[in-house]
């Protein structure tokens, strides 16, 4: 949100720069995430003044060029070339001096330098006011009032705003300030606990009074649940045209395009004091009469953008006696609206129902500065005030006359909160205890009134306005806002507990989990479960019908809930990439969400995300790509880490991995993990191979749940290891080696281990070598030859026969 500070300024007399403004909004909860720099003409006329041509001749070498000598309030004049038409002698003009910097209509910069044009020197410019940006003519140089003093800077002749912006990252909780009356009143409250007393000024409408009652409309509020309070007047004889500057530069300066008098009058109010309007062409208006109702599904209406919508039946239309005329608090209908030929107008000031109004807006993917404000929660008691104060703006600029009574339908009012504090509660949760008459003050410097005081607390009313503000958590914090965070004092003291606690805990397997990764070098993410409906298409085995779907969806690429980690994931990994991040190790614990027939179902995962290089580069070591053999390692090494040993190995199931493992405990399958296809990482844009692991964390809690941690001591008897090097059929894995060797011995074998691959120049055809090492150990002895050699023979034996296996 903008927030101009000349225009705040007008509501309280600040003399502060902007930065140190911006520090108290900061702390009073509005943060300051940036402020720019608004100028009415660009480069604020620095460098040009108004110069007196004292003579004017022609060019010697040149037809349409003149040579003049030009006082600027110097010693001496100087001497400038000029092209235009116009010039002459006697002339207040303004005039450009060297080493100024003026702008083309595109924005770009030019300086005025010293030169020779013809042969003559030049020694500045004077300009056309399109070369100053103050209109668009260039049939000429700008002639002045005789009367101005020569010298004078030109900033000081013509109106030149210079404003400085501020950028509030506002908070969806802060509705009551969402316009520069709102954030005065913050920073009225902030001022005074700094004990700067200064007033809040509102624009006055008390000059407010009904001209003729000529042009009567009536107003049919049928849906008050939705429109709970609906204002309008008219106004007549008005004339549609351009706005003056000083309106132009405020709406300007937040970064609005200026339409026309009436509208940015509108326009103005709403940013001003938060409460959005809309006038409507009183000519356009079937019946004389609005009605403020839904319509039947499926009606068109054709909006302002010239898209024709198709409305929903929970959508609140103001409407004549015919034709719907603007999607209320949302969007203004085509034809409705005013425009060069309008006359009279039908101004409408409203309080919507915040639910209708963001379903409405979101439904048809609308977002304007009304609906922004409508859906968080406006201020229900303004809603007059507004209509007064923008139909005294439009007949005083845009002429004309009330023709109406205000039409004020509000049956149902909006009350205020009342909330009880405690003094006790209030110290608890600020940290110390803050003076009573401090809170006192703090309080009724953001409206909240006290109703009474005792000794443990007080009574309050809140405005309507504050629909945040209805706890009495949230007074504290209103409280503690304004008082100022920075000013809670730290202690010097921290207390903690150590709790005995034999109950398992999924979180505390999570954090093991999370730090074991991260001292591997892997990143913690947290990507959004919300995504897009798309990504199902990219598996077979993920349906539509399975898809979470949003009731109000902030947009149609967060639609649905997502169904798996790994294309939240995937974005996350494309985001790096194209930041120059090639080598990433990512991991994120979050839930899918599943629809099945009536019921939804959620799961908890854990996902792994490895691409690039292992390690960065290193003068001093070779740079190892990231492989399937690195993934199993580190799957391998989170499931021994929670005791969870003796799993099943099969190839995964998973339709979104090229080559891919799934290991399973029991009947529960624990992980699938392997390569990504490489059309699932085209649709992310991603070039290079990532690896992909999918942990079943429900699974692997429930099995880490049934192991108990178990010790045995330290062996007192050397281990003895023995090599083969078996020549074996392709066909023949590792694993088929090591579930034999483990059947034949299953006492003295401890380790079983593949430590070198050879396949190719002179072996047979359909032949490779693999080198492999049995580990052997007695715990209550030393073993002797004769033992290890029959183990060695029982071993060789069994590979010979089962998996017809040589010794090289």
């Amino acid at each position: 949100m903008k927030i101009s500070y000349n225009w705040l300024k007008q509501f309280i007399k600040i003399d502060w720069d902007a930065d140190k403004t911006g520090e108290l909004l900061t702390d009073l909860g509005l943060e300051i995430e940036g402020i720019d720099t608004y100028e009415s003409v660009k480069g604020g006329l620095k460098g040009i003044v108004v110069g007196e041509v004292l003579t004017c001749k022609q060019h010697p070498n040149a037809d349409r060029l003149k040579v003049t000598t030009v006082n600027i309030g110097e010693e001496a004049p100087v001497q400038i070339v000029c092209g235009a038409p116009n010039v002459a002698a006697g002339q207040k003009v303004p005039v450009a001096t060297i080493g100024t910097t003026l702008y083309t209509a595109e924005g770009e910069a030019w300086k005025i330098k010293k030169g020779k044009i013809r042969g003559e020197e030049s020694h500045g410019m004077i300009c056309a006011e399109d070369e100053l940006g103050l209109g668009e003519s260039h049939d000429g140089i700008m002639v002045l009032d005789t009367s101005l003093k020569v010298g004078t800077p030109a900033a000081d002749v013509f109106e030149i705003e210079n404003d400085a912006i501020f950028e509030i990252g506002l908070t969806p909780n802060r509705a009551d300030a969402m316009s520069h009356y709102g954030v005065a009143r913050d920073l009225k409250a902030g001022l005074l606990q700094k004990d700067v007393k200064l007033e809040l000024i509102t624009p006055s409408v008390s000059s407010y009074h009904v001209d003729a009652r000529s042009l009567k409309i009536d107003v049919d509020v049928q849906d008050k649940e939705r429109a709970p309070r609906y204002c309008g007047v008219t106004i007549s004889g008005i004339k549609v045209d351009d706005s003056p500057s000083w309106l132009q530069h405020r709406l300007k300066s937040i970064g609005l395009a200026p339409i026309n008098n009436v509208v940015d009058i509108t326009n103005y109010v709403l940013h001003e004091l938060g409460q959005p309007l809309h006038a409507f062409d009183a000519n356009k208006i079937s019946g004389n009469k609005i009605e403020v109702k839904t319509c039947a599904a499926g009606t068109k209406f054709t909006t302002l953008d010239e898209v024709e919508r198709e409305l929903h039946e929970d959508d609140l239309m103001i409407c004549d006696a015919e034709k719907p005329l603007c999607i209320a608090g949302v969007f203004g209908g085509l034809n409705s609206g005013v425009t060069e030929g309008t006359t009279s107008i039908f101004l409408e000031s409203a309080y919507f129902n915040p639910v209708s109004i963001r379903k409405t807006a979101k439904r048809h993917a609308l977002n304007t500065d009304a609906s922004f404000r409508f859906e968080r929660g406006i201020d229900p008691n303004i809603t007059e005030y507004a209509l007064k104060r923008a139909a005294l703006l439009i007949t005083e600029i845009a002429g004309g006359e009330i023709s109406s009574d205000i039409s004020d339908t509000y049956i149902n009012k909006i009350e205020d909160f009342q909330v009880r504090l405690s003094f006790d509660n209030a110290k608890k949760l600020i940290g110390e205890e803050i003076p009573r008459e401090t809170i006192k003050s703090i309080l009724t410097s953001l409206d909240i009134k006290v109703n009474n005081v005792t000794e443990t607390g007080l009574g309050l009313t809140v405005p309507a306005y504050r629909n945040d503000v209805q706890r009495e958590a949230d007074i504290i914090e209103e409280i503690l806002r304004v008082y100022g965070y920075n000013n809670v004092g730290t202690t010097e003291k921290l207390n903690a507990s150590i709790s005995n606690s034999t109950r398992f805990e999924d979180y505390k397997i999570q954090n093991i989990i999370g730090n074991q990764l991260a001292s591997q070098g892997f990143f913690e993410i947290m990507a959004n479960s919300l995504t897009t409906p798309k990504y199902v298409e990219l598996s077979e085995q993920l349906k539509s019908d399975n898809n979470v779907e949003m009731l109000n969806p902030l947009s149609n690429d967060l639609g649905v809930m997502r169904q798996s980690l790994l294309f939240s994931g995937l974005e996350a990994v494309a985001y790096n990439i194209n930041r120059k991040r090639s080598d990433l190790k990512l991991f994120e614990f979050g839930k899918t969400y599943h629809q099945y027939s009536e019921n939804r179902e959620e799961y908890k995962h854990l996902s792994l995300f490895v691409t690039g290089n292992k390690t960065e580069e290193r003068w001093n070591s070779a740079v190892t790509p990231s492989d399937f053999f690195y993934m199993k390692g580190t799957v391998e090494t989170i499931l021994q880490r929670l005791g969870l040993n003796r799993l099943k190995s099969a190839p995964t199931k998973t339709d979104l991995l090229s080559e891919g493992v799934s290991l399973s405990l029991g009947k529960k399958k624990l992980v699938d993990f392997g390569l990504i296809k490489k059309s699932v990482l085209k649709h992310f844009g991603i070039s290079q191979p990532v690896l992909f692991a999918d942990f079943n964390w429900d699974n692997v809690i429930e099995m880490g749940q049934h192991n108990s941690i178990k010790f045995k001591a330290i062996p007192k008897y050397p281990e003895v290891r023995r090599d083969f090097a078996l020549l074996i059929d392709n066909s023949v894995s590792f694993d088929d080696i090591y579930t034999i060797a483990k059947q034949t011995e299953k006492q003295l074998l401890k380790n079983v281990n593949l430590f070198d691959v050879y396949e190719g120049k002179n072996l047979p055809a359909g032949k490779k070598s693999y080198a492999v090492s049995f580990t052997l150990q007695d715990e209550h002895k030393t073993l002797n030859d004769k033992q290890i050699d029959k183990i060695m023979s029982k071993l060789q034996s069994n590979f010979e026969t089962k998996l017809g296996a040589e010794l090289r």
